[in-house]
């Protein structure tokens, strides 16, 4: 006499198959997500919550800036302070791997690095892990420093980025240099 089990019908097994698969699947999609929130970066890294003043020195995205960059953006905020026009730093220097999760971010978004480069640079090509670039905002500073931002040897960078400025020392005698129109056509983003 056979003490074995009875065979299970084939849809049964099938199912639990597939469910055991979809469990296994579900549980490393959630550790997936999970590891990767607890990866993000942080303040520490150069991440910029909520608009900072060119003064916030105690924040690595503005304390973190090429000091002659620094120096220029605090004359121009000055200036522009007494217009009525804030200038505030909406992104500055960033640690590799917030710049790293920028454009992977940018890749899900635009579908690929290359046409993610058109607005985030990778990691190893980006001026901001080296505080030589800033994002400033709002539109009134924009406006503002478009006007006035050589003077301080402020340059809007890229067509398509009017947010994006970089410090060039002889536009106050000479201009501004003339803008790329991404920052994938800027020959310092080649890889």
């Amino acid at each position: 006499m056979s003490t074995a089990a009875p065979a299970r019908p084939a849809g049964r097994r099938f199912r639990s198959t597939v469910l055991t698969i979809l469990a296994v699947v579900s549980t490393t999609l959630v550790g997936i997500v999970v590891a990767r929130a607890l990866a993000r970066p942080s303040t520490a890294d150069g991440v910029v919550s909520t608009a900072l003043t060119v003064f916030a020195v105690e924040h690595p995205a503005v304390g973190n800036l090429d000091p002659d960059l620094h120096r220029a953006l605090r004359r121009a905020a000055t200036a522009a302070d007494r217009s009525g026009v804030p200038i505030l730093v909406k992104s500055g220097w960033r640690s590799s791997q917030y710049q790293e999760q920028l454009f992977d971010d940018a890749i899900l978004k635009y579908g690929s690095a290359q046409r993610a480069s058109r607005w985030v640079a990778p990691e190893d090509a980006s001026r901001h892990l080296s505080g030589n670039a800033v994002d400033i905002g709002p539109s009134t500073a924009l406006a503002w420093l478009s006007k006035h931002g050589a003077a301080y040897g402020l340059c809007r960078i890229y067509k398509n980025e009017p947010w994006h400025y970089e410090l060039r020392p002889s536009a106050a005698a000479r201009g501004c240099p003339p803008m790329y129109p991404t920052p994938a056509h800027d020959p310092r983003m080649q890889r």
